[in-house]
């Protein structure tokens, strides 16, 4: 009973915006109840701890809420400048196949964008470019959360396995007796290190496939003949561009550590495969493209837009300037992130906390000026000169924007304090264990030898319910970490499994896919996105586990 209970808030998500295909902006309220009135009635936990936790929700969903602002703000800017028509055009200009024009953007600047800051900025940037070029909304989305899974183990510079797990593998202040015997010299730096650098051993099978996995959704779903066959013609230059991320980010996890494998692979990647595409490398002779416009189907395209679509402009900026935006962004993101540079400390001095709050062990913290939202919102207003925009124009985005994010704010403000219940729920009056570590527990049960084709599904459900590999992490390294060293499996290799399918999860994670959908105008249509990308985040966890477990037997 406990297990079924502790699955409400899946079960829910699942059912209202999957299978009854309910807006998500009615879905979260209601299973934001079903999971407080289970947790108080059967988990017993006392009521002023699921309003901490409903509080706590709040202010991370105010945290995201100000990510997608900068995000649309970004877009609608850019697109009232008349940068995005240029930058639609170079793309064009290097490939109009959109099966290139995909892989370029969605996986490999997304890549980079991931490595530089993560916490889903990569889909809200990527997302709405892919429309400026062309693409359906609900393809646009569906494909910019796929693309970000492989990235997403070392995403803003490392906070995954250098925050996530390592936090995860403590006890308290000091590390779990458990992992000590396996870290040498109690040197967990270099214990970190090597959980980077498997993860990368085994992404190099699973990632290298993830940009054929997008071609392969992207013909097969959104094309007019519904094609595997479209997808398969490029799988040379897919795999050539998946192997032009996964390589140089294996060589840097190995050599340097988990901080800067994306960020690296990323760049890598664009300028290798951008070459490629340019001397049509590697590439079929036919192009692929989107039906007609007229053709496409009502869920493809949603019912509110980013401003600034299809008006006229008669200012064409150069290229150069065009990009220089979004170079901003990267090199913002990159000073900031950077630990030996004074930036990111003075940044997150700024904090707004709320230590115990109402009482309860429940504390949390907004860093106005370290998140994203504040560098796109910078990066907006420097636009202004850079592309020598009337004031007015720039005014105009900042009202599209806000009105664009309201349906946006009643999801999240619901939809995390749901998931902030479920983590909390440790603090209760029944004796048991919160309710995703119930989860694990009876998974662990059920599969014992065979886990480490489970762990990657755990990892998976922690981002699902969390909306951050770093939290799925944090939450489940620990109890993978002991299932390994109970089965005399190796722990190491078990969380690596662990990061692989919080990288899983965050492909259809509710927090991820409500932010994305609200960039392009997609709200209402979460359900539709999910059911499109649990196939591939299928795909990445098993596989994942399957690695694992050859890997794990070749070397007993």
């Amino acid at each position: 009973m406990s297990t079924l209970v502790a699955l409400t808030p899946i079960i829910a998500v699942l059912l209202f915006l999957v299978v009854l295909r309910m807006p998500a902006i009615k879905a979260m309220p209601i299973s934001l109840l079903a999971t407080a009135v289970l947790a108080y009635l059967y988990w017993n936990v006392p009521f002023i701890q699921i309003i901490a936790a409903s509080l706590e929700g709040i202010i991370i969903g105010v945290s995201i809420l100000y990510i997608v602002f900068g995000a649309i703000l970004l877009l609608n800017t850019l697109q009232l400048s008349g940068a995005i028509d240029t930058i639609r055009n170079s793309f064009m200009g290097i490939s109009p196949d959109r099966r290139v024009q995909l892989l370029l953007i969605a996986w490999l600047f997304g890549a980079f964008i991931e490595g530089a800051a993560g916490f889903g900025t990569p889909a809200a940037i990527a997302a709405p470019l892919l429309v400026a070029l062309g693409f359906p909304p609900l393809a646009a989305v569906v494909l910019a959360l796929v693309a970000d899974s492989s990235p997403v183990s070392f995403g803003a510079v490392g906070t995954p396995i250098n925050v996530g797990v390592a936090q995860g593998l403590q006890e308290g202040s000091a590390l779990a007796p458990v992992v000590s015997s396996y870290v040498e010299d109690g040197n967990m730096l270099a214990y970190i290190q090597a959980i980077g650098a498997q993860v990368m051993s085994i992404d190099v099978f699973v990632g290298t496939l993830m940009p054929l996995v997008l071609v392969l959704l992207l013909t097969k779903c959104f094309g007019e003949n519904r094609s595997f066959k479209e997808g398969l013609e490029i799988w040379k230059f897919a795999l050539f561009a998946g192997l032009s991320f996964t390589l140089p980010a294996l060589v840097v996890a190995l050599f340097l550590g988990p901080e800067f494998p994306s960020i690296f692979g990323g760049l890598f990647g664009l300028v290798v495969v951008t070459f490629a595409a340019k001397k049509r490398f590697l590439l079929p002779k036919t192009t692929w493209d989107f039906p007609a416009r007229e053709k496409w189907e009502k869920d493809w395209v949603g019912m509110i837009r980013p401003g600034g679509e299809g008006k006229q402009l008669k200012k064409k900026l150069p290229l150069m300037v065009a990009w220089i935006p979004y170079l901003l962004v990267g090199l913002f993101l990159v000073l900031t992130r950077i630990e030996v540079l004074p930036l990111k400390a003075w940044l997150q001095s700024v904090q707004l906390s709320w230590n115990e709050i109402l009482g309860t062990p429940i504390s949390t913290s907004l860093q106005p000026l370290y998140l994203p939202g504040m560098i796109f919102i910078v990066v907006s207003i420097l636009t202004i000169f850079v592309h020598k925009m009337a004031v007015k124009d720039f005014f105009e985005s900042v009202k599209i924007s806000t009105s664009t994010i309201v349906g946006t704010a009643i999801t999240l403000f619901t939809a995390v304090p749901m998931v902030r219940i479920f983590i909390n729920s440790g603090v209760n009056d029944a004796g048991l264990a919160s309710m995703p570590m119930e989860l694990a527990k009876t998974a662990a049960d059920v599969f014992g030898g065979a886990w480490p084709l489970v762990a990657p599904f755990i990892g998976a459900l922690g981002s699902f319910i969390s909306g951050s590999a770093t939290f799925s992490n944090m939450m489940f390294s620990l109890f993978q970490f002991s299932v390994a060293d109970q089965t005399g499996l190796n722990p190491t290799m078990v969380v690596s499994l662990q990061v692989l399918g919080s990288n899983a999860g965050n492909m259809i994670c509710v927090l991820n896919v409500v932010a994305a959908a609200s960039v392009v105008g997609l709200l209402g249509k979460e359900g539709a996105i999910i059911r499109l990308t649990l196939l591939p985040m299928l795909y990445y966890a098993l596989f994942s586990g399957i690695i694992g477990m050859v890997m794990i037997l070749l070397s007993s």
